[in-house]
């Protein structure tokens, strides 16, 4: 298997950087090498316990990149429009293949190709809110969150 750089972000603010080779979305845990530990053990990390899996280009990134909040005209990304919010109120806008609330997660390609972001891991149970955007308007559809009031 391919080793894939992770970038871990805990509910409670945690931040694990590494490589996972072990990650599925149907799992309930998977284990990350930590980028600056190569030779320990690798962490034991539980979904449930995450507000999301950024899989990334780099660790660095470009901290002064500003991205983008969404598809300019002529972008025809593939799948359902999202804005998620997570509950400490991070917004990330991009595209899913297919999303269940009632599973633990889903996938989301930013919306700025420049993005660090390969795509993100987002976990349902560390959602706001999140609006499926409709193409070509300013209009969206509000989601409701399982077991959530609004």
């Amino acid at each position: 298997m391919e080793r894939i750089k992770v970038v871990v972000r805990y509910a409670n603010g945690k931040i694990l950087k590494g490589s996972a080779i072990d990650f599925f979305p149907n799992k309930d845990r998977f284990h990350v090498t930590p980028v600056d530990k190569p030779l320990d053990k690798p962490v034991e990390v539980i979904i449930n316990q995450l507000k999301a899996v950024f899989v990334v280009r780099d660790f660095k990134g470009v901290p002064q990149y500003v991205e983008r909040g969404g598809y300019r005209e002529g972008e025809n990304p593939y799948g359902s429009l999202l804005e998620v919010t997570f509950m400490d109120g991070e917004v990330l806008v991009g595209s899913c293949m297919s999303f269940d609330l009632k599973r633990q997660g889903f996938f989301i390609s930013p919306a700025d190709p420049k993005s660090n972001n390969l795509r993100v891991f987002v976990v349902c149970s560390a959602l706001k809110r999140i609006r499926q955007l409709l193409p070509k308007a300013v209009e969206y559809i509000e989601v409701p969150i399982p077991g959530r009031k609004k």
